[in-house]
């Protein structure tokens, strides 16, 4: 009888494990193998997005107690993406410039997420970024035609929801990156001429307001 060890065995095993085998010419790269920084090809339709993002959404609602609740995962899952969307945009920046820099002042690391963030999630820019003028710890960065919520209808019974919190989740997981800690929110903001506006509200800690009263 064979000891278990013999049994376990690579050697002994049926099951065989084996590295993927280089690619032939012509034949097609998966996506593990694809350049970093060619993004021309790697372009997804923006139709396609948007009906991945409603059957997260619809997945998503099953198993879920209200809308705050939705939102929270919405927003947990944004902050996963943002995470990843950080290290290829980073990663990019440091390939194409012969000097690349890390933004260590406010108003700039806004500024990159709401243009090149928005830009590699989206495939353009968002359209604004405004300072409260209320409080002076908080930003908003403004969509007034979110790709994610074009396909997206709202029951009646859950108006409130804003499903850009996906949205908010990359931004929050962009700034703790970037060492910026803030609170992101969503919020529906509809005008007659942009009826799915939405506004990324960004309340940031005192200690990202202290460190930039030092760096005036």
């Amino acid at each position: 009888m064979n000891s278990s060890v013999d049994h376990l065995s690579p050697t002994t095993s049926s099951a065989r494990f084996s590295l993927p085998s280089k690619p032939t010419p012509g034949s097609k790269l998966n996506i593990y193998e694809r350049n970093l920084n060619k993004t021309r090809l790697s372009e997804v339709s923006a139709a396609s997005l948007s009906f991945l993002f409603s059957e997260i959404v619809q997945y998503t609602q099953k198993r879920v107690s209200g809308i705050n609740d939705l939102e929270r995962r919405l927003n947990t899952l944004g902050y996963r993406v943002g995470t990843r969307v950080l290290e290829l945009t980073a990663y990019r920046a440091e390939f194409s410039s012969k000097a690349p820099k890390r933004e260590i002042r406010l108003l700039p690391a806004l500024m990159a997420i709401h243009t090149q963030v928005w830009r590699a999630v989206y495939g353009r820019p968002a359209d604004a970024i405004e300072k409260s003028v209320e409080n002076v710890d908080e930003y908003m960065i403004i969509d007034n035609d979110p790709l994610i919520e074009r396909h997206i209808s709202v029951p009646r019974d859950l108006s409130g929801l804003s499903c850009s919190s996906f949205s908010a989740g990359i931004v929050e997981a962009v700034l703790d990156g970037l060492g910026f800690p803030a609170r992101v929110t969503a919020h529906h903001t509809p005008t007659a001429t942009h009826p799915t506006r939405a506004t990324i509200l960004i309340k940031f800690e005192k200690s990202v307001l202290d460190r930039e009263d030092i760096l005036k």
